[in-house]
């Protein structure tokens, strides 16, 4: 298609210029952001280099956020209001029993080499999705799909017997066990991606993980950004799609998301000018941002709860007693009000404080003196006897920070002591799937307001459940019980029972509920701090206009 190859090169001249003025600007001494306002640039602060840009493979939020900018999902939400709005599909249907959703394709939207995206295209990439060989530890959203359970523990190995039919080249239907008033959200995430067959097919297998097909000069999406440039450990940069759909709203020309693990060293390139957006702020700077006027802090309650996950195959842990010990001996109060300088909401149990019409049963909270009788119970009063244990984090100065506290309040209160080894992100990820640790930190981010999205992930087997947890209740009441019950009442029953089964076992430890915390330069709009903390690139731009935030000053 010639017109299409035209456009192209236009467009691949138009963003050599883009990026000639930006080298240029630099040159001249001016920041990032000062360019970027002008050409429409973007700069991102990712807090780390993704581990796959693979949407059926990749777990991590640095991950997640260059794919919201480069696929598009049937649906996806609005960031002011968090609404579900026209993605990929322009319009669907739901039948009056609530079983059967039926997807309409923009006959406008194509893949970022010209393809036309069709109905089999997403048809093929959701079962690619569910394939037990690819491994998708977030295959489970899908689970309410007939069939999809049995299919993706390799139960039932045909693809046909998934209740997803293509019903002409731009009409897609799925038809689900039960109701579910939260599966319209379900088709917004990351695991519901479309991928373009062709292009994994030449760089080998569809459910091989970590093949070339990611890489920027074979990369295909059909997001309103393209991959275009990823240089590792320094920045990924992603431009605006020729071929997309709604290209016409789409006001950034390009994103570039900068790979900054430190808290630190990321709050100074912002107040350098060098980023419009962090993925994260320092501790120890928060108060001071908080007092100023046209502060560029930004703090928002956020659907997501940090924890510890405890390997339950692993002595001592595999002591009920010693978990349970840990969890009573945890002050989070004291966490939250020195080290996170009250910048998060303590939360003892796993589902997120202040989740609508959900309330989660009683936990294990803080009792220090509870907790030295179960460790002397378990054989090891005052410590005695204790084997040592290690507790990995990945490269953050909070993460570390929480960690220091937690070694030394276990000390105090029960006399143990740990080892803390911190880990690169991809590492990290390595160890926790390998099962090759003892205690580590963790957090998980909902896609939904649905207290489900905390539960369902440690049934036994769950890819994200790694922690050797296994209850055939839980189980029961999570995969069984749950998803047909249309009483919110009584759904909500099931799920506190499911909790108190968890939070007993001990094979996790939460300890708050998170908020956002970003730095926003003024020029930025379409960015609104929302539950769900997500970012949709499509709906955001830069004023040309607006001062640069650099050293407190605009």
């Amino acid at each position: 298609m010639p017109h299409i190859d035209l456009k192209r090169a236009l467009w691949i001249g138009a963003l050599a210029s883009i990026f000639a003025l930006l080298l240029a600007a630099c040159g001249r001494g001016e920041s990032n952001v000062a360019a970027g306002n002008r050409e429409a640039v973007m700069h991102y602060g990712n807090g780390t280099e993704p581990q796959a840009l693979d949407p059926h493979v990749m777990t991590g939020s640095p991950d997640v956020n260059i794919a919201m900018a480069i696929f598009e999902a049937l649906v996806t939400r609005h960031p002011d209001t968090m609404a579900l709005v026209p993605g990929s599909a322009e319009r669907w249907e739901i039948s009056d029993d609530g079983k059967t959703y039926t997807f309409y394709i923009n006959p406008k939207a194509r893949w970022s080499n010209g393809d036309k995206l069709t109905a089999e295209d997403f048809a093929w990439s959701l079962r690619r999705s569910l394939h037990p060989d690819m491994g998708n530890q977030l295959a489970y959203v899908l689970f309410p799909i007939v069939g999809a359970r049995d299919y993706a523990s390799g139960k039932n190995q045909d693809p046909e017997s998934l209740a997803i039919t293509v019903l002409n080249e731009l009409t897609l239907q799925i038809k689900l066990d039960n109701p579910d008033p939260y599966f319209l959200g379900t088709m917004s995430v990351y695991a519901t991606y479309p991928v373009h067959r062709a292009t994994l097919e030449a760089h080998g297998k569809a459910t091989d993980r970590y093949t070339p097909w990611t890489k920027v000069e074979n990369f295909v999406g059909n997001g309103p950004f393209t991959l275009h440039e990823w240089k590792l450990n320094r920045r990924l940069v992603v431009t605006r799609s020729e071929t997309y759909w709604d290209k016409d709203k789409v006001e950034l020309n390009a994103v570039v998301f900068h790979p900054v693990e430190s808290e630190t060293a990321e709050e100074k390139m912002f107040r350098a000018g060098q980023l419009h957006f962090t993925a994260q702020v320092p501790l120890s700077k928060i108060p001071a941002y908080k007092a100023m006027e046209n502060s560029p802090y930004r703090q928002r309650k956020w659907q997501g709860t940090y924890f510890l996950q405890l390997n339950t195959n692993s002595p001592p842990l595999d002591n009920q007693l010693v978990r349970k010990a840990l969890a009573l001996a945890t002050d989070r109060k004291k966490i939250i009000n020195t080290v996170l300088r009250q910048t998060e909401i303590p939360n003892s149990v796993m589902v997120p404080a202040g989740t609508p019409e959900y309330r989660s049963p009683s936990s294990l909270a803080y009792d220090p003196e509870r907790a030295r009788a179960l460790m002397a119970e378990a054989g090891y009063p005052d410590g005695a006897g204790w084997p040592g244990m290690e507790f990995i984090f990945n490269t953050s100065e909070n993460h570390r920070k929480i960690a220091v506290v937690l070694q030394q309040m276990w000390k105090d209160e029960l006399n143990i002591d740990i080892t803390l080894a911190n880990q690169e992100w991809k590492v990290f990820l390595d160890t926790l799937n390998e099962g090759d640790y003892d205690l580590s930190r963790m957090g998980w981010i909902a896609d939904s307001l649905n207290p489900a999205t905390f539960l369902n992930i440690f049934t036994t087997d769950n890819g994200i459940n790694r922690t050797g947890f296994s209850n055939a209740r839980y189980d029961e009441i999570m995969l069984e019980l749950v998803p047909p019950t249309a009483d919110q009442g009584e759904r909500n029953a099931l799920m506190q029972e499911a909790e108190a089964i968890l939070l007993e076992a001990a094979p996790v430890i939460p300890l708050y509920t998170y908020n956002s915390k970003h730095l926003v330069q003024p020029s930025v709009k379409g960015a609104t701090p929302n539950v769900l903390d997500i970012q949709n690139f499509k709906f955001i731009s830069l004023n040309p206009d607006a001062p640069v935030w650099k050293d407190g000053e605009q």
